[in-house]
């Protein structure tokens, strides 16, 4: 749909709360933000855009109230590279609630989400509740892909999808799904999805996600883990996962091996006062054919004084394809209910390469917010990037934000 569809987005709803008359109520948020930075793309050159993001609902439309609209897209300009006017369309659906007390439906662009995929189709979305302990959800439509330029594909990428899951049970969550994506006509992905969590004895909470791939006939991803709440302060997280790339059978790189990724992690949280809060954790990497990694971790946060806040983190890695250690630092102070400025750094040594010795990546930036009103407010951040490729890479933006 791209920039015309955004263009008539905007008129559509301008059109519509004329329409809609005073019943109507409209919210959402402008955000207009203005960019410096280097286009990788474009060998480097420096790149000043300005971009547009809007987002929106419509409610109150009809007397119930059940009817409503939903939007949100993306116009950006730039005005150095050439790439001229550009934009996104991410969603604009209108949604209907609780017809005959048993179904919720969405028509138009949507993102969905099920456990076995996600997307943004161009199509609708039906949820049937109130029959039981089962809710079920079908969808179905276009499968909207973006490129560099605009939108990829056309009216043979298409989306079906398929789930149920409990509803009415506090301390359950469980859902079993089928998500199928064609291209040209050809099945690319076919997936059988499964997630769930349940909470025990108060302080504990199990959770887990899968699926499984009926073309490849695999399981592409697996997680499980646990955690535990023996006091308001203090959690411990215990974690399993594991991946299996695997790629649409119309992709080139359908044809390529590819070895299993799994990883094990443990960390704790512990809150000591408003002041004081500290976290730690190890992972354990496996990359498949023996080969493996470390991953230590250890944070910090402190508030001092009331409006001061400083994070702390650190990271070492170890293991297969070179090493990593570094940290980051940053801070905010809140100068009054209106105004926060905030700041950091990120210093990172790495081996990629035995024979090239370590490396030093770096990056400075500072960053402010400023309320001007209940529903506006500007803010900037300016960065610089040092490592191999860059000995400086300056970037920043500046955003104004106002809520309707």
């Amino acid at each position: 749909m791209g920039i015309k569809g955004l263009l008539r987005m905007l008129l559509f709803c301008s059109l519509l709360s004329a329409s809609t008359g005073l019943a109507a109520e409209i919210h959402g948020r402008s955000s207009t933000q203005f960019l410096s930075f280097s286009n990788e793309l474009l060998d480097d050159k420096r790149q000043i855009e300005l971009n547009e993001y809007l987002r929106f609902s419509i409610t109150n439309i009809d007397k119930a109230g059940k009817f409503s609209i939903h939007g949100y897209g993306r116009a950006s300009q730039d005005f150095t590279n050439g790439e001229g006017l550009n934009g996104r369309l991410y969603y604009l659906y209108g949604e209907y609630r609780d017809l005959f007390d048993k179904a919720d439906i969405k028509i138009g662009r949507q993102f969905v989400n099920l456990a076995a995929g996600s997307a943004i189709i161009d199509g609708g979305q039906v949820d049937v509740k109130n029959v039981g302990p089962v809710a079920f959800t079908i969808l179905g439509g276009r499968d909207v892909q973006f490129g560099i330029n605009g939108e990829i594909g056309d009216a043979t990428n298409t989306v079906l999808g398929m789930g149920a899951y409990l509803t009415g049970f506090k301390n359950t969550d469980a859902e079993v799904s089928w998500f199928r994506k064609w291209d040209q006509g050809d099945i690319a992905r076919d997936i059988l999805g499964l997630s769930g969590k349940q909470y025990l004895f108060n302080n504990v909470k199990v959770y887990g996600n899968a699926r499984y791939d009926l073309t490849a006939e695999t399981f592409n991803e697996v997680q499980g883990g646990l955690k535990f709440y023996p006091l308001s302060n203090l959690i411990f997280t215990g974690e399993y996962y594991q991946s299996y790339a695997t790629f649409d059978t119309t992709s080139f790189y359908s044809v390529f091996a590819v070895d299993q990724y799994q990883e094990g992690l443990f960390r704790v949280d512990y809150t000591f006062n408003d002041m004081v809060s500290v976290n730690g954790g190890y992972n354990r990497q496996f990359y498949g054919e023996g080969a493996h990694a470390n991953v230590y971790h250890v944070g910090l946060s402190l508030r001092p004084i009331e409006p001061l806040r400083v994070n702390v983190e650190y990271d070492n890695r170890n293991g297969y394809y070179g090493s990593t250690n570094g940290g980051i630092i940053d801070a905010s102070y809140d100068i009054n209910k209106a105004a926060q400025v905030a700041g950091g750094i990120t210093y990172d040594v790495y081996q990629r390469d035995s024979l090239t010795g370590d490396e030093i990546a770096r990056r400075y930036w500072l960053g402010g917010k400023y309320k001007i009103a209940k529903n506006m407010a500007v803010s900037g951040r300016i960065q610089d990037d040092v490592n191999a490729r860059y000995s400086t890479n300056v970037s920043g933006r500046v955003t104004f934000d106002y809520d309707f």
